[in-house]
């Protein structure tokens, strides 16, 4: 079996990105960033079996690359993402095997709690994750950007928790994560309660999205300013930065502070530290020094 290095090394003949996977496109547009596009364009990027496995994949990849220090996500095509691709996913969830009610549910718990983790791997993965939305965000894609740390989108961009009009409630992280994300419980019912459509404009002001674009190339080129910026830090800052902030959504204030302190006291202990103090003597951005890798 060809590894997956293997794989993205080999350059495509069209110019695009290499990809190992049939769901996703990975490319490197900027020094230690990684896009991951989703990218079944012609099925509007839905949510198929393959996808599921890939992401896990991917990201656990992207955790271990000392190469990457930020990543980008986005949606080739004319969407983001429609979410669940119903046709190819039913047979799993609808035709569990199993011989009585518990042998069955058994199955079905070991299912979902399998397809949480193609989500939670962005949360759990210690570099950022931008992800750039443009056009519709349905169903799964809601689960998807909210595992994400900074979330943008077009003016043309939708939003929509789907899942009660298709019979079930939101079981891979939008109902966990969305309540974390957006500050009114209230939007966040009546979103998921009523399946309704969010605009760009009601996306902005309740917080789920941090800045809004014209267009879709205007916001890829947003979210690789921003990349390169984060890329441009101490990864030693950045990524304990992320993995403290979501510790301390989880947990109360002194719990947080306690693991901060046992953390920082020994990523203090770092060279980073000083080289970014002695460029901010000399009134140099950080992006100027070159700090070694994680």
């Amino acid at each position: 079996e060809w590894s997956v290095f293997t794989q993205q090394a080999m350059s495509s003949s069209s110019g695009g990105p290499t990809s190992p996977y049939t769901t996703l496109a990975i490319s490197h547009p900027a020094e230690s960033v990684t896009h991951v596009e989703l990218h079944r364009p012609e099925k509007l990027n839905a949510m198929n079996k393959a996808f599921w496995r890939e992401m896990v994949d991917c990201f656990n990849e992207i955790s271990g690359d000392p190469d990457c220090r930020v990543v980008v996500v986005s949606g080739a095509g004319k969407i983001f993402t429609a979410g669940i691709d119903l046709m190819d996913m039913a047979s799993d969830v609808l035709q569990p095997g199993g011989d009585d009610t518990a042998r069955v549910s058994w199955n079905i718990r070991r299912i979902i709690t399998k397809y949480q983790e193609t989500f939670s791997v962005i949360e759990k993965c210690p570099k950022p994750v931008v992800v750039a939305i443009h056009g519709a965000c349905i169903g799964g894609g809601v689960d998807l950007i909210t595992a994400c740390d900074i979330r943008l989108c077009t003016h043309d961009a939708w939003f929509q928790v789907k899942e009660v009009d298709i019979g079930l409630a939101a079981d891979v992280g939008t109902l966990q994560r969305l309540p974390k994300v957006i500050g009114s419980r209230s939007l966040v019912n009546e979103l998921a309660l009523t399946a309704r459509k969010m605009f760009a404009d009601e996306a902005k002001s309740s917080g789920l999205v941090s800045r809004v674009f014209a267009e879709k190339e205007a916001m890829m080129a947003g979210a690789l300013e921003m990349a390169g910026e984060i890329a441009g830090r101490s990864p030693v800052a950045v990524q304990g930065t992320k993995i403290n902030l979501i510790y301390a959504r989880d947990h109360s204030v002194p719990e947080g502070l306690d693991y901060m302190a046992t953390w920082n006291m020994s990523m203090l202990q770092t060279q980073d530290v000083m080289k970014s103090a002695q460029a901010a003597m000399e009134k140099k951005s950080p992006k100027t020094i070159a700090f070694s890798k994680l």
